[in-house]
């Protein structure tokens, strides 16, 4: 039986989930047709445009996405505390950056010393409203996959339904679960068949990542950096890029960038994606607690065996990262292959799984015996 989005949606439980969508049918509509020759890869550009618009927007970060052709995968973060701290005008100014809003609210805008005392407390409750829709998964799934499934069909010249449904979400409990799920998303191109590398994964946050590196070290090359900015430098430079590899990610950016620029997307502000930073302990609220060096070591060998269909050499680095997460080598593969069939609504380990069957009065969560 489908479970009330209530029921799979707890920001006191955990801020972080991952939500997956797919295309009617699971028809191409996002690729080659192979009906009609045509193809739609442009439509990934319009949707990773729209994850990162919705992020600057609302106070939802994103923590890795994947575009494939009949589908998309989406992590993200709910900042609360972010949206807490918004004015009234800053919620109204972001609100209408999406919607069309209110008449009392446009009066509060212009006419807020002439407004009655019932009418200006009417008028809050409506701005504390859209506060919470600009912190709700459901609000920011919905901006996405509406805009998209409009614009596709204006383009076909068609009605219909574009997507399957509103979209599936898993709740990603602990630190293991969320970087688990970040390696499964990155890795959709790969697994896929697709990609033979992170580079080559289009319209994935690992390549968005590794194509913000590149661009970051370019600049800084360039401009007389100040000692806050070598700090920060610093933090990036054990990434290791060979001399082809920057130029294949330089032609790729470029190309992106045209693509962008056909679309008229260039000038859509856009959020970052949520940075990674330090060790498995750093606060997990403003950082995703893993260096990038680390990040795309690990995701780049997992996929190396993913794709080779058999057991390969995961560094010493990347296994001890796989160790501290509480698995071994082989279970962190069948994870990432598998991440999505192998766990239902909530994502993590044993103990934290059973401590939420326990709250929900459930005897257990699918995944719950995978790690005893």
């Amino acid at each position: 039986m489908t479970k009330p989005r209530t029921e799979q949606v707890c920001i006191n439980d955990t801020p972080f989930y991952h939500c997956m969508v797919r295309c009617v049918r699971r028809a191409f509509l996002c690729g080659d047709d192979h009906e009609t020759g045509e193809n739609f890869d442009h439509r990934k550009q319009w949707l990773v445009s729209r994850l990162r618009f919705l992020s600057y927007v609302h106070a939802i970060d994103i923590c890795a996405y994947a575009v494939m052709s009949n589908h998309y995968h989406v992590v993200l973060h709910v900042d609360k505390s972010r949206a807490e701290d918004w004015t009234l005008d800053e919620v109204v100014e972001r609100w209408l950056q999406l919607y069309k809003g209110d008449k009392l609210i446009q009066k509060w805008i212009a006419f807020r010393s002439e407004m009655s005392k019932a009418e200006l407390q009417k008028a809050e409750e409506i701005i504390e409203q859209w506060r919470e829709r600009l912190t709700s998964i459901s609000w920011f799934m919905r901006g996405v996959n509406e805009t998209i499934a409009r614009m596709a069909n204006e383009e076909d010249n068609c009605k219909g339904r574009f997507w399957e449904g509103r979209f599936k979400s898993q709740a990603l409990l602990d630190e293991q679960a969320l970087l688990t799920c970040m390696a499964y998303v990155d890795l959709n191109p790969v697994r896929a068949g697709v990609a033979n590398d992170l580079i080559d994964s289009d319209f994935t946050s690992i390549q968005q990542r590794i194509f913000d590196f590149v661009n970051n070290k370019a600049k800084a090359e360039i401009n007389s950096k100040s000692e806050e900015e070598s700090d920060n430098q610093d933090n990036i430079t054990d990434v290791k890029l060979t001399k082809r590899n920057q130029k294949r990610i330089q032609s790729k950016l470029q190309k992106q960038q045209k693509v962008e620029q056909a679309l008229q997307l260039d000038a859509l502000p856009k959020a970052d994606i949520k940075p990674l930073h330090g060790s498995l302990h750093a606060d997990i609220t403003y950082a995703i607690p893993i260096t990038l060096a680390d990040y795309s070591e690990l995701v780049e060998s997992t996929g190396r065996c993913i794709r080779d269909g058999k057991r390969s050499f995961i560094p010493d680095i990347s296994q001890n990262i796989i160790h501290a997460l509480g698995f071994n080598p082989e279970q962190w593969i069948t994870h990432v292959k598998n991440f999505s069939s192998l766990y239902a609504t909530n994502v993590g380990s044993v103990e934290i799984l059973k401590a939420k069957s326990r709250r929900s009065n459930k005897c257990w969560y699918k995944g719950i015996g995978l790690m005893s």
